[in-house]
């Protein structure tokens, strides 16, 4: 239907990151916003270097995107040959808290795919979290613990994202990503 498209938008430069939220809120059909490194780096009057020059960029969008109830997604890694710079960069951004990452290159989707998937023992731990949740809801109580530890609202939302998350990665065979 008309109007139904969803749309991701790149910011590429100073005056978008410090417009980051203003343009994750622009539209009910943006989806995402993601970083565009080359020429962000360009407008700064620097290069591509460790990372460092995207720090503050990333954050921003990271949090516009939070703000916003929409997906961030970090910027290409360039250099296709370069495996394990690839993956350091994946890591980073994974531990930021970005949604995913745009790639150049069809080798570069198995390793990224593969990174943002849950690692077996924390889809054990959510699962056994949410088991955790249903048994004290089935006594009446409102409070659960897990191996001594109180499970609070955070705990659950974590344990329901990264179950949602295998799931979602299941259904979606890599070669199709």
């Amino acid at each position: 239907p008309e109007g139904s498209t969803g749309m991701m938008a790149a910011i590429e430069t100073a005056k978008g990151v410090l417009n980051a939220y203003a343009i994750a809120t622009a539209s009910k059909r943006l989806i995402g916003i993601a970083l565009g490194a080359e020429d962000y780096v360009t407008d700064l009057k620097t290069t591509r270097g460790d990372g460092t020059e995207l720090f503050f960029a990333r954050n921003m969008i990271l949090n516009a995107a939070r703000a916003a109830g929409i997906d961030a997604l970090d910027t290409v890694f360039s250099d296709v040959n370069d495996e394990e710079g690839f993956l350091r960069e994946v890591r980073l951004i994974r531990q930021l808290g970005f949604d995913g990452k745009s790639v150049i290159n069809p080798r570069q989707i198995p390793p990224l795919h593969a990174a943002f998937m849950p690692k077996e023992k924390d889809l054990a731990k959510a699962r056994a979290v949410m088991e955790a949740i249903a048994e004290a809801e089935a006594r009446g109580s409102g409070v659960a613990s897990l191996n001594g530890k109180m499970i609070d609202r955070p705990v659950v939302l974590r344990a329901q994202y990264l179950i949602e998350l295998a799931e979602a990665g299941q259904r979606t065979p890599i070669e199709e990503v």
